[in-house]
């Protein structure tokens, strides 16, 4: 066991992944990934994250259907979910928005693109 805080990313796109798991893993954070919301879960089975970076639009199953499940389920319910969203402003045609974001329970989210810097002080004040 470790005692470095562990954060699963979540997103399918794998360059965007590596990046964020990059400037994690520099900043001393043990880091497991997946590529879609279905893989996700299994992730978060086999080894409880303290904090999810999820994206909202995935094949699969989406950022929004995923953190719906993690927040209902009693075992899983009180780890930190960041949505990661390329949509800044509602669209009515895909109903995916920050507001919606907010309205599935997650603690925070960030626009994409992703200003690593800005994740990161995300992380920091979500764990602390």
């Amino acid at each position: 066991m470790t005692d470095k805080q562990h954060i699963l990313v979540v997103d399918d796109d794998p360059d965007l992944v590596e990046s964020i798991t990059m400037k994690l893993e520099s900043k001393n954070f043990r880091v497991t990934k997946a590529y879609d919301g279905v893989e996700a879960w299994e992730r978060i089975k086999e080894d409880r994250p303290d904090l999810i970076i999820l994206d909202v639009m995935m094949p699969r199953k989406d950022g929004y259907a995923v953190c719906d499940e993690i927040k209902k389920d009693d075992q899983y319910k009180d780890i930190t979910v960041v949505l990661l969203t390329a949509v800044g402003d509602a669209v009515t045609a895909t109903k995916y928005t920050h507001f919606g974001g907010k309205t599935t329970l997650a603690e925070d989210f960030i626009p994409k693109p992703i200003d690593l810097d800005k994740l990161m002080d995300i992380v920091k004040q979500n764990l602390e």
